[in-house]
């Protein structure tokens, strides 16, 4: 048997006799573990690992969104064939599954936020808005009502125990660490949750997989969002907001008009193509300002952001912050590595300030800005602004 014990500092899972590779203090046939299974092979291979190990567990699959015009698009969670793979996996390593119907509440929670940023000249980031609402809210409480120990996921990051309480880690494989889509998870949220994959390396998964027999040992990973097919996302946001894609002019940083736009929606920061202005040194979206629909637009540089405010702070480090602040690394975008930055929490701790010792580009209102210490996760929160 395999066994992937959470990390601790002070608690050692294997060698204690009252505890169970997961940390819970019964026999792991007394400990009954749900598994969010989206279909991929990630979270087949955690259900069917924990089956091994003699687990209690029962797999859950959350229908999100109207997946008709979904079924057979690849590269999306969520969607109909991803339902039939968890279905046949659960069968295949014969545990009880389950497909609730959280359509509403996704797009409640999700959706609708996601077309409101867009309008609002924001980048969202609905991944951790579906974590944070969905699957670790919603689904965590129906873990909890099905008398669950434990809800554990295929997410790559890592769990490390100090005292009575969980802290969460970047994953030992950096091109698969997920942390900065979980930064909101809370405390409490952390303390319940397993990810037993955070310590391995995504080939040796998909081994784990093919060592199972599961069908969706070769099943590609999950690349856009879910209810997004083939990337339009404008196309999403005119249809939940009739009338998003409204006209306006596309302005230099020096106030001269450039040339008409069809709608901020269209637009990010930091972006260069597909402008639709030409003739001129290369230029870059620097802001889009939804009240006047205005997309401005200027050199690179003027990307450069060394003030960042967030809001919606979620804090796992420990300690209250000091006045004078605190030395961490922050990761502004999923893609890019942390930089050394300075945090300033309000006494609140509901919003934050961050000094980045080094200018980043391409920040954007709406997305996430996620607080390291080493490979610690100290938390983060939304960014409102930047300068």
């Amino acid at each position: 048997m395999l066994y992937l014990p959470v990390m601790t500092e002070n608690i050692d899972l294997i060698t204690n006799p009252e505890l169970n590779s997961l940390g819970i203090a019964k026999t792991p046939a007394d400990t009954r573990v749900v598994v969010a299974m989206s279909g991929g092979v990630d979270s087949s291979v955690v259900a069917a690992m924990l089956k091994e190990q003699g687990y209690d567990v029962v797999g859950i699959t959350l229908q999100l969104y109207d997946h008709g015009v979904a079924v057979q698009k690849k590269g999306a969670c969520c969607a109909g064939q991803d339902i039939h793979d968890a279905r046949s996996v659960a069968e295949a390593i014969d545990i009880p599954h389950y497909v609730l119907d959280y359509e509403t509440r996704f797009q409640d929670s999700v959706m609708e936020d996601f077309a409101d940023s867009y309008i609002r000249g924001e980048t969202p980031i609905p991944c951790v808005r579906c974590n944070q609402e969905v699957k670790f809210k919603d689904l965590l409480a129906t873990a909890r009502d099905l008398k669950a120990d434990i809800l554990a996921t295929g997410h790559y990051v890592q769990q490390k125990l100090s005292g009575s309480h969980a802290q969460m880690y970047r994953a030992v494989d950096d091109l698969k660490d997920q942390s900065y889509f979980l930064f909101a998870t809370t405390q409490d949220q952390l303390d319940y949750l397993r990810f037993p994959l955070g310590g391995m390396e995504k080939d040796d998964v998909r081994l784990l997989a093919e060592k199972y027999g599961l069908q969706v040992a070769d099943k590609p990973d999950s690349q856009d969002i879910c209810f997004v097919p083939n990337g339009n996302y404008a196309s999403i946001i005119e249809r939940l907001r009739p009338g998003a894609s409204e006209a306006g002019d596309i302005v230099h940083l020096d106030g001269e008009t450039l040339g008409q736009h069809k709608g901020i929606i269209h637009y990010t920061i930091g972006q260069r193509k597909g402008i639709g202005i030409g003739g001129r040194e290369p230029l870059y979206v620097v802001k889009l300002d939804a009240a006047k629909k205005h997309v401005i637009v200027g050199p690179k540089e003027a990307l450069e952001v060394s003030e960042i405010t967030l809001k919606e702070i979620n804090w796992l480090g420990g300690p209250e912050i000091q006045e004078a602040g605190q030395e961490i690394q922050v990761k502004v975008r999923s893609t890019r590595p942390p930089v050394p930055a300075t945090l300033f929490l309000t006494p609140d701790m509901q919003a934050a300030r961050l000094e980045l010792h080094i200018p980043e580009e391409g920040i954007s209102p709406g997305q996430a800005a996620v607080f390291y210490a080493g490979d610690r996760v100290l938390g983060g929160g939304w960014i409102t602004s930047g300068s």
